[in-house]
């Protein structure tokens, strides 16, 4: 929801280098909130303490402004190192507005914020909805980009990006699956690789669209299919390299190694998910999942994966802290792993936002893997995020100052996809008159 402050008025550039000067704007927007005469500026770096308190640091700097002709406020300033800043109008001595502004260090620069999810199922796996609706409602709901993840299946995600590959739209729609292979319970998703996992060797992939390549690859090419038994080799063989501690289940464990493996050689992120989701027990022994934090065969950590209860996204966060406090790192995501995008209250409880210069399969695969991610965390009224510090308080920065706009623009847009998907004449004129706009917003407020 937009704040009363963002509704009243606008500032940009929201977001800019550290130590530059820059000029920003605030535009009053209506008649009530016009700017008349002269006011004070205050701008307040949130990181250096109570003004009151801390005078020598001098973390208050004035300026006197008037409108210019067309009504709205401009002044230059410095901002130090990569913080929050406030930015009070101040008229006779009273507070008018506070609005935010963000500073970012030089490797942040030209990466936009995309926010987006990893994981979920349409119909054709255990969903409710088709992939297309799935894909629109998303949109609709603040998402850049999304990965139909079905159960065992590769297909819905390539039904999902074909159904919109002739309209322009600002979302990017990503290859992936989730994959089962025989004899591993855990849950694994390729996220944006070229080719099926799943579809390597027979399965429901096969039983329920064949073994066309076209269906089972992004571009038509991938391996040949292989037997089950020629998979149960193939990890076996493999485990034998690996020197897997006793106590830990070697063929899960090879067989793990062996997907993310192939994922990768697809292009793709390899994800680890949801360890700590109760099926009737953690889905994953403890001392798996330790060793798999220790050995990192995955590229990310689904350390926010869907369910609403407490145990499952508070103990993720908990084992990825714990892992930060051992020295680990590795990348990680957040996802709804939904099976349903409408009267579900599950429906959007996590997500990822990537810090990426591009929303493409490959600029997003390329920024996680290099950590430039935040997972949030939607479950309670105000959300929550996972991850490094500085990602976390400009995430927030984020979800408090830029995505309430940036979702009244996506909203528009998923609405037409669902339009164009379900018949509407009219939708894909609408898709072209309104393309662009997400670029030009991004322009508005990100000064790179």
């Amino acid at each position: 929801m937009v704040s009363s402050e963002l509704f009243n008025y606008d500032i940009f550039p929201k977001v800019f280098p550290c130590d530059t000067e820059i000029e920003v704007t605030i535009k009053p927007l209506g008649a009530h909130a016009e700017f008349k005469g002269e006011y004070s500026l205050w701008v307040k770096a949130l990181t250096q303490g109570n003004i009151r308190d801390y005078k020598e640091r001098n973390n208050l700097v004035e300026y006197k402004v008037t409108p210019d002709e067309d009504g709205c406020l401009r002044f230059r300033h410095t901002y130090k190192d990569e913080q929050e800043h406030f930015v009070e109008v101040i008229k006779d001595g009273k507070r008018v507005v506070r609005l935010s502004v963000y500073s970012l260090s030089e490797d942040m620069v030209g990466r936009y914020p995309f926010r987006g999810d990893l994981h979920m199922h349409t119909c054709r796996s255990d969903g409710r909805q088709a992939p297309a609706i799935v894909a629109a409602e998303y949109r609709k709901n603040g998402y850049d980009f999304l990965a139909i993840t079905d159960h065992d299946s590769y297909y819905p995600s390539l039904e999902a990006i074909n159904a919109f590959k002739n309209v322009p739209i600002e979302y990017t729609l990503v290859t992936g699956e989730e994959v089962h292979l025989e004899n591993n319970d855990i849950h694994i998703v390729n996220f944006g690789g070229k080719y099926s996992v799943n579809a390597l060797m027979p399965g429901d992939h096969h039983i329920d669209v064949g073994p066309g390549k076209e269906l089972r690859s992004l571009d038509g090419e991938c391996p040949e299919i292989i037997s089950v038994e020629e998979y149960k080799r193939q990890v076996n063989e493999l485990a034998e390299t690996l020197d897997i501690p006793e106590g830990i289940e070697k063929f899960v464990y090879a067989s793990c190694v062996w997907i993310f493996n192939h994922i990768r050689k697809a292009d793709g992120l390899g994800i680890f998910c949801h360890p700590y989701w109760i099926s009737n027990v953690f889905q994953v022994p403890e001392t798996l999942v330790e060793y798999m934090m220790e050995t990192q065969p995955f590229d990310a950590f689904e350390v926010l994966g869907g369910e609403a209860y407490y145990q499952q996204n508070g103990f993720q966060a908990a084992r990825y802290y714990d892992d930060r406090a051992k020295g680990r790192r590795y990348p990680i995501v957040g996802s709804t792993d939904s099976h349903s995008c409408v009267h579900n209250d599950e429906a959007f409880v996590a997500s990822t936002i990537v810090f990426t210069a591009e929303n493409t399969r490959e600029g997003l695969i390329s920024a996680i893997r290099d950590m430039y991610s935040v997972a949030v965390d939607s479950i309670s009224k105000e959300h929550r995020l996972v991850g490094e510090t500085r990602f976390i308080r400009y995430g927030d920065f984020l979800l408090r100052e830029f995505f309430p706009l940036h979702d009244e623009l996506t909203f528009e847009e998923g609405r037409l996809m669902k339009d164009y998907v379900c018949g509407d004449e009219s939708a894909e004129a609408l898709l072209r008159a309104i393309s662009g706009r997400m670029k030009k917003q991004r322009e508005k407020y990100f000064k790179f």
